[in-house]
């Protein structure tokens, strides 16, 4: 049975589908570097720091310690300072960090944690309003205002933090962090730099923020052999880069003219990113457009190897370098509905996942969920599949009841069950999966909907995921109202496992999978691996949920991934996130040769397809 015609092949159309309606999160980073100071060299005790006696009585009740320490100086002192980094006020915080060390205050991790972040964080912009001079430190804000909130900060945030130390206090990634910011707004991205070392040293673990100083600031500098080792320490560490840092370090080689260097960052895009950005889409032109990018590419370049790569990579790229040399011709375009570019004519591909990296993607997945969850109710899981697998079709349905509703609807959920039946190879019911507040309370108390439960259930056709099952680990914040019921819906643990077990027995058995989806791999818990595998298996097949007045509607994937494609021919093809292909067409960058035609590999073999540079 064919879905769609444009995904007809010569062997069958298997659907496999999993819906749901949730987008996490984006998290936005942003980076300014304020004017240069010049920092005094600190040092920092990494030795244990003492106990710090609690101010209660034992025996006391945990709500009775927390009042009392709520209440005592240095909980006071905790709220203040929590305040502060709420408002934003450097100023106020560093008059009550002097204020309790006249006093003999003992401040804790958390204290200096938040009055780094304040020093680190404060922006040229930023007017407290209040005086340090009322404080005993002696460097606050002089009365004529000339001293504000940033260069406050920046002068009394290295003291802080050697302070820390001096006291004993342990430092944490956090603490590292925020002294790391502020090297970098002091336009020091070395020392930036040895901070991150000294994690390492210490026995923390940095993570992605933890390397934006340094980065960035050798970036800025245009230190192109600093920033790339940083990157090349980021990779020993096994934090990967995201499109801001890869953008950054592209961004950096379009300007030094470096095209090896270009040429990776774009993989290395195409292979962690699906749509780039404005942002980056810009610099990507810039590229293209410069007379760098002219100058490099093979011209006589082997044909065998380009068809060999792009086999191996399955389809869309061969990652044997610039092909050709001359001028780009470079234009904004869109794909028509015979999946050919409106510019240069070319079709995109659709992207294939190879067996060894689904089952490397569904051997991490297991692995994480089985760290984040109850492990014997994920083994549970896994043998009732067995038992009552497989399934044609898998239905989030907590996120469908959802959709476009704050009360769960067992009639929308229905509706859709019904309707991928229809559409489904074998006619088979899909797996509809529920957590237990879903089956046991609410809505499912009606009659209707209980026989509708029954039957799902008699039919092998319903999964109920216990309680204490959940997937806070996936998202970084709980859907609200009647969502929070199902403790953290979806279960993506579940659905990430079915399809990486379903991708990998039909990757064996050479069957096309379809995969309906809005979002998913976008968790910054997940690895690494797992997030580039299941991107590149859902390049060429997400279909997405909407709502409309006349009920669910599926929208088809198109038969190309939406990915960046490099040609056997060497022109570029690279989506930005401009359009969604459902209300607008989705904007594209084309980059081709000025001066080259487009020869299929089999009858140009290994003659020159550059030709002459028109420059």
């Amino acid at each position: 049975m064919v879905l769609a015609p444009h995904l007809t092949r010569n062997y069958t159309l298997f659907s496999f589908f999993t819906l749901f309606a949730k987008t996490p999160p984006k998290t936005l980073r942003t980076h300014t570097h304020p004017p240069s100071r010049n920092p005094t060299t600190h040092h920092l005790s990494t030795s244990p720091s003492p106990p710090q006696p609690l101010p209660i009585q034992h025996g006391s009740s945990n709500k009775a310690m927390r009042r009392a320490y709520r209440d005592s100086p240095e909980g006071l002192l905790r709220h203040q300072l929590d305040m502060c980094s709420k408002r934003g006020d450097v100023v106020e915080a560093i008059r009550l960090y002097d204020d309790a060390r006249s006093k003999g205050i003992s401040l804790s991790q958390h204290h200096y944690n938040a009055l780094l972040y304040l020093c680190s964080s404060s922006s040229s912009s930023a007017s407290s309003g209040s005086s340090a001079s009322s404080g005993s430190g002696g460097s606050g804000s002089n009365s004529d205002g000339k001293r504000g909130g940033v260069d406050l900060g920046l002068e009394r945030g290295f003291e802080i933090f050697e302070q820390m130390g001096v006291d004993g206090i342990d430092p944490n990634e956090a603490t590292f962090t925020s002294a790391a910011r502020l090297a970098a707004r002091m336009e020091d991205p070395e020392r930036a730099f040895e901070l991150v070392k000294k994690m390492g040293r210490c026995g923390i673990v940095p993570k992605l923020r933890s390397y934006g100083p340094a980065l960035f600031g050798f970036c800025d500098k245009g230190e192109v052999d600093k920033a790339y080792e940083v990157d090349d320490h980021m990779g020993d560490s096994g934090v990967a880069p995201e499109e801001p840092e890869l953008a950054a370090l592209l961004r950096l080689s379009v300007g030094k003219g470096m095209g090896d260097k270009v040429y990776e960052i774009l993989h290395r895009l195409r292979a962690s990113v699906r749509q780039v950005s404005e942002e980056t889409v810009d610099v990507v032109e810039d590229w293209f457009c410069c007379d760098a990018s002219a100058k490099v590419g093979e011209e006589n370049w082997d044909a065998r190897k380009v068809e060999e790569g792009v086999v191996k990579g399955g389809g869309g790229w061969h990652g044997q370098g610039w092909l050709g040399k001359g001028k780009w011709n470079v234009s904004r375009t869109k794909m028509d509905e015979n999946d050919v570019c409106c510019s240069c004519g070319e079709k995109l591909a659709s992207i294939d996942i190879n067996p060894l990296e689904t089952e490397n993607f569904a051997s991490s997945l297991s692995n994480l969920a089985c760290q984040r969850e109850v492990k014997a109710s994920f083994n549970d899981f896994q043998e009732w599949l067995r038992r009552h697998g497989p399934f044609d079709v898998v239905i989030d349905g907590a996120n469908v009841g959802l959709v476009n509703s704050l009360h769960f609807s067992f009639f929308q959920l229905n509706s859709l069950v019904n309707k991928v039946r229809e559409i489904s190879p074998t006619k088979k019911l899909p797996l509809v999966i529920l957590h237990t507040s879903r089956v046991n309370g609410g809505p499912a108390q009606n009659p209707k909907n209980k026989k509708l439960l029954e039957t799902w259930r008699k039919s092998g056709a319903l999964y109920v995921t216990p309680v204490g099952s959940n997937d806070d680990w996936m998202e970084e914040k709980q859907m609200k109202n009647d969502r929070s019921k199902d403790n953290g819906v979806p279960q993506l643990w579940l659905l990430r496992n079915l399809i990486a077990k379903f991708l990998s027995k039909f990757m064996e058995q050479s069957l096309w999978i379809l995969l309906v989806c809005n979002s998913l791999a976008r968790s910054p818990n997940t690895t690494a691996l797992a997030r580039e595998t299941y991107c590149t298996a859902s390049f060429g097949l997400g279909v997405r949920l909407s709502v409309s007045r006349a009920g669910l509607n599926l929208h088809m994937p198109p038969p190309y991934s939406i990915v960046i494609q490099e040609s056997k021919g060497g022109s570029w093809h690279v989506p930005t996130v401009v359009g969604d292909d459902i209300e607008m067409p989705r904007q594209w960058l084309c980059a081709k040769r000025a001066s080259s035609p487009h020869l299929s590999i089999s009858t140009r073999k290994s003659r020159t397809l550059g030709g002459k540079s028109t420059r």
